[in-house]
């Protein structure tokens, strides 16, 4: 069974936020670099719902849990 691929830019509607690509990058500007022992989902510009969204797509391994490791790994970059 084909499971569905998310892009960057559907996960970010998903979590109901803006999804043009300046404001993706607005939104990695302003939050990361994300500390190294700050799980995503309990990163504090969450809201609930979008943490629990977060949170299950990754311990269900749904096909929402690569989109999420993009963005995780997104936001710990460091700036340029």
């Amino acid at each position: 069974m084909d499971t569905p691929t998310h892009s960057f830019h559907a996960l970010f509607v998903q979590l109901g936020l803006p999804s043009d690509a300046p404001a993706i990058a607005r939104f990695l500007a302003m939050n990361a670099p994300l500390p190294g022992n700050v799980l995503l989902p309990d990163a504090p510009f969450w809201s609930p719902a979008q943490a629990t969204f977060l949170r299950e797509a990754l311990q269900q391994d749904s096909d929402w849990a690569e989109p999420v490791d993009q963005l995780s790994q997104a936001l710990r970059a460091p700036k340029a």
